[in-house]
Order: C-alpha cells, then sequence, then structure tokens
C-alpha cells in the first residue's frame, strides 16, 4: 500500500482518516485475518530526551495496529474503543521500527488483542495486550 505524507492531503489507514498516525509518520503495511503490519520510520521529533522513540509514540502506534486486527472483519462503519491496554518496554526504540497487531479472540462487543514493536534486527522493543469495545454505528447517530 502506497501511503502519502502532505500536509493537503490526508493519509488514509487502510481506508480510515486518522490525521495522529499520519503526523507520527506510520506507514500501513497490510490488514487481514492475520492481523496489521506497519512500519516507523524514525523521525527525531518522536524521541525522548536519551534519542529513542518516545514510549507514548510507541504505545500510540501499537494502539492503532490492535485496534486495526480488532475492526477487520466487522460490520462496515463499526469502530472500536480502547477500553484497556498493557504495555512492556523491553528495549530502546531506535532506528525504523516494525509494528504488528493482531486479534486473539472478538467476540459480538469486546476484541482482544496483541501487538508487538520490532527494532530493524528483529528485536522487541515494546509488547502489548488491549480491549476494545466494537462500537456499532446507530441510525442517525455518527
Amino acid at each position: 500500500m502506497t501511503d502519502t505524507l502532505s500536509s493537503t492531503s490526508p493519509t488514509l489507514f487502510f481506508g480510515w482518516d486518522i490525521p495522529f498516525m499520519a503526523y507520527v509518520g506510520l506507514v500501513p503495511i497490510s490488514l487481514d485475518e492475520n492481523g496489521m503490519r506497519g512500519r516507523l520510520p524514525f523521525k527525531p521529533e518522536l524521541t525522548n530526551n536519551r534519542g529513542d522513540v518516545h514510549g507514548g509514540t510507541l504505545m500510540s502506534v501499537l494502539d492503532f495496529a490492535m485496534g486495526s486486527a480488532a475492526r477487520f472483519g466487522t460490520d462496515t462503519g463499526s469502530g472500536v474503543a480502547t477500553i484497556n491496554m498493557n504495555t512492556d518496554f523491553l528495549s530502546p526504540g531506535t532506528g525504523d521500527l516494525s509494528i504488528e497487531g493482531r486479534c486473539t479472540r472478538r467476540g459480538r462487543s469486546i476484541a482482544f488483542c496483541e501487538g508487538v514493536i520490532y527494532d530493524s534486527q528483529g528485536q522487541v522493543v515494546a509488547r502489548s495486550t488491549a480491549a476494545f469495545k466494537i462500537l456499532q454505528r446507530r441510525p442517525g447517530g455518527d
């Protein structure tokens, strides 16, 4: 999937316009029944005082990856809201990073997911689990 980052045209993430993911520079690669894959090119603006990718950035892209996996296969127009998210930071995020998220169980209203971020050598930078509320659009609602 080709993705363009510009201030004049929104970046679509598997059909969804998500300005914050465009801002951090997440590049979506694939979304299917096996989960979501993406990459986060290194940007100095996203680092902490040590020069590592900030933990908040890592959690945000994990949340998006897992949420995308939770949303895959639901009715068109459905959304998800994060209920709970636990993240372990295992090593510094330096350089370009790979992100994966997958849904481990989806019920009618709740989905359980896990996500992992890898560095360019394949070392795990962070891992996360989360629960998402599946939101059905209501007629006349948003």
